[in-house]
């Protein structure tokens, strides 16, 4: 198992304490920006700074944008060059609570029953609560709360993600009104079948190898959707092998960066009026079942959001980037 952060700072508290959470772990590998590091003092501890990335064997070194998340593919390349088994992604200001474990593919969970969009939140808290990128009409239906029959299963779950405690991961609109500090109960692991549609984030989220292809973050979107874009399309994928997505109760404390509201407000603003469409172009997108298919569905996920004007055709330049280089790692 290795972890895999994007930052522009030099090691923080939250990473520090990542990394002897991980001791016994492949360590870290952090990747850096235009704006910084310049180098990362930190044991066992890979960095890659914006001179080293472009100097990598991968097709996407070149064609991602600087100054962006996404430059964190690159992290998940080069992870799996490596013959990583699981990787682990989080962000600098997440730092491993007292629950937190390095998890095995193999998980105990609970089965929500629901039809389709599914608030997460409420399985871990009885307050009013949704996860960022979920949608605003569907907050207050009944049928969005979780319901399951308490009958416990392990599973093989190759996407699982753990919530955050002290600062959540929700959406601007929840920060405007209601931001506080906030806890999660300690309740059993979900997991949400075909159909059951929930963002999920790129804040403690554990990806195993039948879907490491799905591992992509989008560079021509907002900044508040790539990482919940690219869950939406990585939940679509994933159900065509079979498998659940699992979330776990809060395994990390967020010590939030600083963040303006209203600007995150703008940057969430076509997620609140895309999401919707989004998932039911990704629900009628022609898929193929099986391992082999995993790369090639996510190929076809992306350009069916282009011809619906979700993204940009400039994206698919990166995604088939993307492709090729997971097609010569895995040869």
């Amino acid at each position: 198992m290795i972890s895999v952060i994007t930052t522009i700072a030099e090691p923080t508290n939250c990473v520090k304490g990542l990394e002897k959470s991980v001791r016994d772990s492949n360590g870290l590998i952090i990747i850096g920006d235009k704006k910084g590091p310049f180098k990362y003092d930190l044991p066992n501890t890979q960095f890659y700074s914006l001179d080293d990335q472009l100097k990598l064997d991968f097709y996407l070194a070149k064609l991602l944008p600087t100054a962006h998340y996404a430059r964190k593919n690159l992290g998940y390349l080069i992870a799996i060059k490596q013959g990583e088994k699981c990787i682990y992604e989080t962000d600098d200001d997440n730092q491993p609570n007292s629950t937190f474990k390095i998890r095995s593919k193999e998980t105990e969970v609970v089965f929500a029953q629901n039809k389709s969009w599914t608030n997460v939140y409420k399985h871990f808290s009885s307050e009013n609560i949704w996860p960022r990128g979920f949608l605003l009409d569907r907050i207050g239906q009944e049928d969005s709360l979780p319901v399951h029959d308490g009958d416990k299963k392990i599973i093989t779950a190759p996407i699982q993600q753990g919530l955050a405690d002290v600062s959540p991961d929700v959406d601007a609109i929840w920060r405007l009104t209601q931001d506080r500090e906030f806890y999660f109960d300690k309740n059993d692991s979900i997991a949400l079948k075909h159909g059951q549609w929930c963002p999920f984030n790129t804040q403690s989220t554990w990806w195993w190898e039948e879907a490491f292809p799905l591992l992509y973050l989008p560079s021509y979107c907002s900044f508040r959707m790539t990482d919940i874009w690219k869950s939406f399309i990585a939940q679509r994928c994933i159900w065509e092998l079979g498998h659940p997505i699992v979330f776990h109760a809060a395994e990390v404390d967020q010590d939030r960066n600083v963040h303006n509201l209203m600007r995150d407000f703008e940057s969430e603003v076509s997620g609140y009026l895309q999401n919707e469409k989004l998932t039911k172009v990704l629900e009628d997108s022609k898929l193929l079942s099986g391992d082999g298919n995993v790369l090639r569905n996510l190929v076809v996920c992306y350009e069916d959001l282009v011809k619906n004007n979700i993204l940009p055709e400039k994206e698919l330049d990166l995604v088939n980037a993307w492709a090729k280089d997971i097609d010569n790692i895995l040869k």
